[in-house]
């Protein structure tokens, strides 16, 4: 996708050097662009694990070039698949709940343990499959789920299509095109007006910095709203349609997606707002048919909550704190949305029912 009017993607192997891998560092956005260099297992446990990447997608590529960049520094000591299965286990520590981290890295160390070339090779060849099929699925996704917008669209000709999303399951969330953004792009490419309702996303509000700086890049229109005002916009008949992407999706249709999706479904059931969830396949978890049983919810500090940052008018950022300081703070980063609020899931292959 574009800043600037210049094509990027969210992580790359730097051009001339085989030894670095590049993200954007999500971190200092929408302020700034930062491309951050990562020369180490560890540079990508961090990079993970303090959200310097985020989304399912993005982390299973980041993942597999955290495996890539692990086999070039056992390459100067131990490299032997039960050294590298350590440090994989180390990489799947990082984050719990997007099911695309442990997807990844079995990926990697399966074909590492088949191979009859150099590790480096073979790792390095695997994590760029894996960047090159997240960017096709995820344009499928696109392709696919503008038949909704186009739906709709012919329903209200001349009127833009009113569309609310959660979180940051954009382009920043993949490696490009996004999950629940991309048929927003691929509709805009054809011209048809469209509006995209952006909830904050408390407390890291992925939403207000990340999704509504993309969005703005591509200029599409966009409004930043609070996270408990999509219900009331439902209720006036201002949203047509949610998208929402998903961080694991079970057998049975469950989704765990950023903390505040259930919210948004019941609302949207209440109102009969169609909820649909966009998801690469990599993100279905076959082992697991309860959702609010068995997905893994993870939680982040309760610095999180307790404070926030923004930029001075003065130029800078600094972080501000918002309780008392004796108050305690709890910080879920998911929760899950049964199948019975979900209207449809939009993968690569097409658009399903949830079940």
């Amino acid at each position: 996708m574009l800043v600037e009017g210049k094509p990027y993607r969210t992580i790359w192997l730097k051009p001339g050097d085989p030894g670095c891998v590049q993200i954007i560092d999500q971190r200092a956005l929408p302020h700034a662009l930062v491309v951050e260099d990562l020369r180490s297992l560890d540079d990508a446990i961090r990079a993970i694990r303090d959200m310097h990447v985020r989304g399912a997608p993005l982390i299973g590529a980041t993942a597999a070039w955290g495996l890539y960049l692990a086999v070039i520094e056992s390459e100067r000591g131990n490299n032997d698949l039960e050294h590298l299965q350590r440090e994989a286990d180390r990489l799947k520590a990082a984050r719990p709940t997007a099911v695309n981290l442990d997807w990844a890295i079995s990926r990697v160390m399966s074909r590492l343990g088949s191979t009859d070339s150099s590790f480096s090779a073979t790792a390095r060849s695997e994590a760029e499959a894996i960047v090159e099929e997240d960017v096709e699925i995820c344009r499928m996704i696109g392709v696919h789920g503008l038949s909704l917008i186009e739906g709709i669209t012919t329903r209200k000709p001349d009127k833009p299509v009113n569309i609310l999303t959660h979180c940051n399951a954009g382009w920043l969330a993949t490696v490009d095109w996004g999950t629940a953004t991309s048929p927003i792009y691929h509709a805009h490419a054809q011209g048809i007006p469209v509006h995209v309702w952006v909830d904050e996303t408390r407390p890291r509000n992925q939403g207000a910095s990340l999704t509504a700086w993309e969005l703005g890049e591509q200029g599409i229109a966009h409004t930043v709203i609070v996270d408990n005002a999509g219900g009331h916009l439902m209720q006036k008949g201002e949203v047509d349609l949610v998208i929402v992407g998903s961080d694991r999706t079970t057998r049975n249709g469950d989704v765990a997606n950023k903390i505040g999706t259930y919210l948004k479904a019941l609302a949207a059931k209440d109102t009969g707002v169609p909820f649909y969830v966009a998801l690469p396949s990599p993100t279905i978890d076959w082992e697991i048919t309860d959702g609010c049983r068995q997905i893994p919810i993870e939680e982040r500090p309760a610095e999180e909550v307790t404070h926030i940052s923004g930029y001075l008018e003065q130029g800078g950022v600094a972080a501000v704190r918002l309780t008392p300081p004796t108050s305690r703070a709890a910080n879920p980063a998911f929760d899950v949305t049964q199948a019975r609020l979900v209207t449809g899931l939009i993968t690569e292959r097409g658009i399903c029912e949830a079940s």
